[in-house]
């Protein structure tokens, strides 16, 4: 250590002063106040240091959250006190019951209101944190209650955990001798659909849940895996604590808070267990918008003296009950599969099931995703299976169950040839999913017709799916330019259609062939090309004749565009029936041009913005808030990330706006949207 220079030992631990502190701006409070790249840099000098000084390096360092070798099988870790579960409430009445048995317990007066904490239940993994004079020495997970798993290092990949308590407020206690931590790993709803997109593409079954795929996260023996999964935790409590006392459930929590855990935003403090129940419906009212998966609502006594008093049963504890929400997930019957073709050819397999309601909701069909989903998963027509439906996602299969197998179920066939035009399926080395090539399938011709007339691409009002198949089986339309041909007497052709109807239609074709790049671009309807990436192309190029001649690495240039977009985009402009289409559009009288700017708009330049909508606005609806964007030189993109600028809030926002308050994004009310653009 003599040989160190004592500048660079002092250096190395400003360096992890600030890092820490950073992570806990960023993590805890959701507030960061330098940039990613000066966080980098940050990090980039101390490991350069510990790589030149390994003497330096110290297991509680910033740069030590990956890099363990992977681990030949679990340790067992006893804990130091019993990690008890909690018992289940499925109403209101069995949490007035639960209230009226402490009374009872503690020879209470009836009328007495209780002080409670509430929480969201989080649907993750349990796990215990156990630090010495402030350092994380030992993780766990809940085990049986008793004992549980050694993932000390998988634990230590995931940011939000400290690897040292630090004290970031005044008015924080001091460090314990001994303190175990305990709280829920879980993965963001964002993540787990990466994740399983991510699996499905390799042919791998996807996980059932987010909890499920936190837990097979968490238990990988290689920390590498873990450390991309991009786990997160909120911690509820306290184990085994020695040199401090608690008064309160809400004190541990704000104690928490201010030595650098995460603690869930929304954890409240209440008064009665009416408060309680209330609180448990508005979080229930939030549980779509919310980032991660919850199941209910913790209630526990606030006054840990009465933790005492009240003790525990064989498994759980009296002082607190999980006030559960509804079901997302419901037993039903595979009846039959259909295979349905996509605008880009793709083959999904739909599961037609016996009706059965899953959060309110009635569900008939699920995705089985792909042949190789079904093969994986060994599902079969007839079988009774596990179906699972959150949020705006599409209901899917979780996993049949076997026990209930007759042996009159049907394997699942998938087709060789298109179930439509009859072509030959294809598949492409790498991917996991067959496409029927014949690019004027009828399936398939009738899907791009409604997505290239659709509002935010062309915008061809009165073309729906009826006279999309019309259109077709009178052979009008043999692929897209053939739109832009069509008279009014075509259209009275069709049945339903009189000269007025007709004429309106043929008018609203003639209109849409004035556009914008980037819709045109977003309407031709290119693999991985949605509404924000047309932009974005249409920004960089300002022409479809330089973006028709771009190579891979000019489009790879693009920040944000990858690999695979960039070759899908070369590929889609080199096919010569699409050059070939593309130019009958443009013999039509396509034209493209910027959309005018009105003069009170010409002094507001949104250049270089980039600009999330959620929720509902009052003063024009979303794609029209959007068009204003675009208009006034602004971005705008359908997803949350750190390259987002504004994120503008309507009435009942999704959870684009927790992922934005999680990143310390700027969000704006309407109003103030309307104040930014000169609408006001």
């Amino acid at each position: 250590m003599s040989k160190i220079p004592p500048e660079v030992i002092e250096r190395v631990k400003k360096l992890r002063e600030e890092i820490e502190y950073h992570n806990y701006r960023y993590y805890v409070l959701n507030s960061p106040v330098i940039s990613d790249a000066e966080y980098d840099a940050l990090m980039r000098e101390l490991k350069e240091l510990e790589e030149k000084y390994p003497e330096l390096i110290t297991p509680d360092s910033p740069t030590q959250r990956v890099g363990f070798k992977p681990a030949e099988a679990f340790k067992e870790v006893p804990h130091a006190e019993p990690m008890l579960s909690l018992d289940d409430a499925m109403n209101e009445q069995e949490v007035i019951e639960f209230d009226k048995r402490i009374k009872r317990f503690l020879n209470l007066p009836e009328d007495l209101e209780i002080e409670y904490t509430v929480e969201p239940k989080i649907d993750g993994l349990a796990v215990e944190l156990v630090y010495e004079n402030g350092v994380f020495v030992v993780g766990s997970t809940r085990g049986d209650g008793y004992v549980g798993e050694d993932v000390t290092n998988n634990l230590k990949t995931i940011p939000s955990i400290p690897l040292r308590i630090k004290k970031f407020e005044p008015d924080a206690p001091d460090i314990p001798p001994r303190i175990d931590v305990r709280g829920e790993v879980f993965m963001t709803k964002e993540e787990f659909e990466r994740l399983n997109q991510e699996r499905i593409a390799k042919g791998e079954l996807p996980f059932a849940n987010p909890r499920n795929a936190a837990a097979g996260s968490l238990r990988q023996l290689d920390p590498s895996i873990t450390a991309k999964r991009k786990l997160d935790i909120f911690c509820y409590g306290v184990g085994k604590v020695e040199g401090i006392t608690f008064k309160t459930q809400w004190e541990v929590l704000q104690t928490l808070k201010k030595w650098g855990f995460k603690i869930n935003p929304l954890a409240k403090l209440v008064k009665g267990i009416q408060e309680a129940i209330k609180y448990h419906h508005k979080i229930e009212e939030m549980r779509e918008s919310l980032s991660y998966d919850i199941d209910g609502v913790v209630i526990k006594v606030n006054d840990l003296s009465l933790w005492e008093k009240l003790g525990t049963k064989a498994r759980s504890p009296r002082y607190a009950i999980a006030y559960k929400f509804q079901p997302t997930q419901a037993t039903t019957q595979l009846i039959d599969v259909v295979f349905q073709v996509g605008r880009t050819g793709a083959i999904t397999p739909v599961a037609i099931l016996k009706p059965v309601q899953i959060g309110g909701v009635t569900v008939e069909r699920a995705t089985l995703h792909n042949e190789d989903f079904i093969k994986n998963l060994d599902v079969r027509i007839g079988d009774w299976v596990l179906v699972q439906r959150a949020g705006d996602v599409i209901p899917q299969i979780v996993m049949p169950i076997k026990e209930k197998r007759t042996g009159n179920e049907k394997e699942i066939k998938f087709p060789t040839h298109c179930p439509i035009c009859g072509t030959k399926l294809v598949k492409k080395p790498g991917e996991a999913i067959w496409r029927c090539p014949n690019t004027n399938c009828y399936a398939s011709l009738i899907r791009k017709i409604l997505h290239f007339a659709s509002r935010n691409a062309m915008n061809i009002e009165g073309l729906g799916e009826k006279v999309a198949r019309d259109l077709v089986d009178k052979g009008f339309v043999q692929n897209l330019a053939d739109l832009f041909y069509l008279k009014t007497e075509d259209f009275m052709k069709l049945p339903g259609f009189a000269y007025k109807k007709a004429k309106n239609l043929y008018e609203a074709i003639q209109r849409a062939k004035k556009t914008t790049l980037a819709r045109f671009l977003y309407a031709l309807g290119i693999r991985h090309v949605g509404e924000a990436m047309a932009q974005l192309l249409a920004e960089k190029f300002k022409s479809l004749d330089k973006l028709m001649e771009a190579s891979t690495a000019d489009l790879m240039s693009i920040p944000g565009v990858g690999y695979e977009v960039a070759k899908s985009i070369v590929d889609y402009f080199r096919n010569e029936e699409n050059r070939k289409m593309i130019q009958r559009m443009l013999d039509a009288g396509l034209t493209f041009e910027e959309e005018e700017v009105k003069p009170e708009e010409k002094k507001v330049d949104l250049s270089g913005k980039t600009f999330v909508f959620t929720g509902a606005l009052k003063s024009m609806t979303r794609d029209q808030a959007k068009e204003l964007v675009k208009r006034l030189g602004g971005r705008v993109t359908n997803s949350v990330s750190r390259n987002v600028d504004y994120v503008v809030v309507g009435e009942n926002p999704g959870s684009k706006y927790q992922r934005a308050k999680a990143l310390g994004i700027k969000m704006l009310s309407e109003e103030e949207f309307l104040k930014l653009v000169g609408k006001a």
